[in-house]
């Protein structure tokens, strides 16, 4: 079993690079130096001058991937009937690759419109968070506490699962806003020009991002404050690293707008992004494995 949990971290870490790696290629524009696919420039390695070698080494590290997935499909498959949710997540995540494969291709052919980067960005989340999920789902039951000593309210998992989500969905506008090019579509804060309510696409989709933004914040704080009362030491952790990116994140939005979108910092605020969702999917996963086991318990007593 630690051969397992630990196959699925080595595969959920390649995959964080691959989605690092693919917001680099967005932010600097390099995602059409290869224009054809699977090839680049018709070579398996084309030169690498300028941006070609961001965009060929994202596809190279996405093909890095490919077998490691595999094994997750196939070496954790004998433990599907010991630990819980396994096959179902399992089936997730092997849907999902091939789905943001699909989806690669996709971005080429359509020359990396906004849509296209939107979906091949959600997906590349929902996989990484699939394999995260995973990890816990094979590790946790060992480290979970028993019935009788901490429990985590059934409330805990709804909060942290919405803070999830609502992560998930800001990040997928701010992709949108990424390659749409509407990063200073509103250039004042908290309103657009000075205004509240905008007009013009880049601005609706600029204050809608933010209005996500600040939503999951809020939620965020709800689910941080919710889980220091009723979950386990060990959600509580997680959330609190999760709220620490989320307030983070803002910070990188407002210096981005401040700033005038280094790329640096655009880099920043993509990655930071995504390990906030994954803190919170991290968090879920755990109090689902700790429910099933406390529910287990009680059933066997």
């Amino acid at each position: 079993m630690q051969r397992s949990w630990r196959l699925i971290l080595t595969a959920a870490i390649v995959a964080y690079s691959a989605v690092v790696l693919g917001s680099w290629v967005r932010i600097t524009g390099s995602g059409m130096t290869c224009p054809d696919w699977p090839l680049c420039h018709g070579a398996i390695v084309p030169s690498l001058a300028g941006g070609t070698l961001w965009e060929w080494s994202h596809r190279l590290v996405a093909l890095l991937e490919a077998p490691l997935v595999i094994a997750v499909l196939i070496v954790p498959w004998p433990l599907r009937k010991r630990y819980p949710f396994i096959s179902v997540t399992l089936a997730l995540i092997a849907a999902l690759f091939v789905i943001q494969v699909l989806l690669g291709a996709a971005t080429v052919h359509l020359s990396n419109s906004p849509l296209s980067v939107v979906l091949h960005w959600g997906t590349a989340m929902a996989f990484l968070g699939a394999l995260v999920a995973l990890t816990v789902f094979l590790r946790a039951p060992e480290a979970v506490p028993s019935a009788h000593r901490e429990r985590t309210h059934d409330a805990v998992l709804a909060m942290v699962s919405l803070t999830a989500l609502l992560s998930f969905v800001t990040m997928c506008i701010g992709a949108y806003v990424s390659s749409s090019g509407a990063g200073l579509a509103c250039v004042t804060i908290p309103g657009c020009a000075g205004e509240v309510l905008v007009y013009g696409s880049g601005q609706y989709v600029q204050m809608l991002h933010r209005f996500f933004a600040g939503a999951c914040l809020l939620i965020g704080c709800a689910t941080l404050a919710f889980a220091w009362r009723y979950a386990s030491s060990s959600v509580r952790a997680i959330v609190s690293v999760g709220m620490a990116l989320l307030f983070g994140q803002v910070l990188l939005g407002l210096l981005n707008v401040a700033w005038r979108l280094p790329s640096a910092v655009r880099e920043l605020h993509a990655a930071n992004a995504a390990l906030a969702f994954l803190a919170f999917v991290v968090a879920a996963a755990l109090a689902a494995v700790e429910q099933t086991t406390q529910r287990q318990t009680a059933t066997q007593t």
